[in-house]
C-alpha cells in the first residue's frame, strides 16, 4: 500500500469526530499539498512527500511508546486510537502550502550547478503547533489534551517559553509523548 492510501486507511479507521471528513476532504483537495508538501527545506523529509511520511512514522512511533507496559500500567497513559491518530497524523498541517519548489547553485567537482530545493514561505504565520491547532479546530473540536499535545509536539526546540513547555509535558502527558515520537521519527527513522 502507497503511503497516501495508508494514511488515509488510518485517519477513516480511527478518526469519526464531527468535521473530521470535511478535514479530510480539504487534505485530498487542489487547495493542500498536504500529500506532495515536504517535511522540510534542507532537513528531516525534504523532498516531495516527506510531510506524508513523516506523519506516518509518527503515528507509527506514538503508538510503539503506547504499547509499553510501563506506560499502560505504571503510569496509567492510555489514549484512544481517534486521539492517536489525530495528534500524530494532523500534528505538522501548519506546513501545508509553505514550501515551494525553488533551485540553488552548489559546486560540485568545482563545477557550478542548479539543483532543487524548496523555499518556505507561510503565507499564515501563525507559529508552529498553535497554527496546526488552529487549522485543525476549523474543521473539528480537539481536546483539550490533544489540543495542547499538537501545540507543544515541538517541546524544548521550539522558541517557546520553556515555562509553558514544562508546565504543558507536565499537565498534559500526550505532549510530552507527542514530543518523544516526533523526535524518534525525525531523528532515528528519517535519518536527521
Amino acid at each position: 500500500m502507497d503511503l497516501k492510501n495508508e494514511f488515509i486507511e488510518i485517519y477513516k479507521n480511527n478518526i469519526k469526530r464531527e468535521g473530521s471528513d470535511k478535514l479530510l476532504e480539504f487534505l485530498m483537495s487542489s487547495h493542500s499539498d498536504f500529500f506532495e508538501a515536504p517535511a522540510s527545506t534542507r532537513f528531516h523529509g525534504s523532498y516531495e512527500g516527506g510531510l506524508l511520511e513523516h506523519s506516518l512514522n509518527v503515528y507509527h512511533c506514538l503508538n510503539d511508546y503506547l504499547s509499553r507496559d510501563s506506560i499502560k500500567n505504571e503510569y496509567k497513559l492510555v489514549f484512544s486510537n481517534e486521539t492517536i491518530a489525530i495528534v500524530s497524523l494532523l500534528h505538522d498541517l501548519c506546513k501545508i502550502n509553505c514550501y515551494k519548489k525553488g533551485t540553488r547553485n552548489v559546486k560540485e567537482n568545482g563545477q557550478w550547478k542548479q539543483v532543487p530545493t524548496y523555499d518556505y514561505d507561510d503565507q499564515l504565520p501563525y507559529g508552529h503547533g498553535e497554527k496546526s491547532v488552529y487549522m485543525i479546530s476549523g474543521y473539528m473540536r480537539l481536546t483539550r489534551e490533544e489540543a495542547f499535545a499538537i501545540r507543544y509536539h515541538m517541546g524544548f526546540a521550539g522558541s517557546e517559553d520553556t515555562r509553558n513547555v514544562g508546565a504543558a509535558f507536565e499537565k498534559f502527558p500526550l505532549s510530552f509523548i507527542l514530543h518523544t515520537a516526533d523526535m524518534e521519527a525525525t531523528y532515528f527513522k528519517e535519518g536527521k
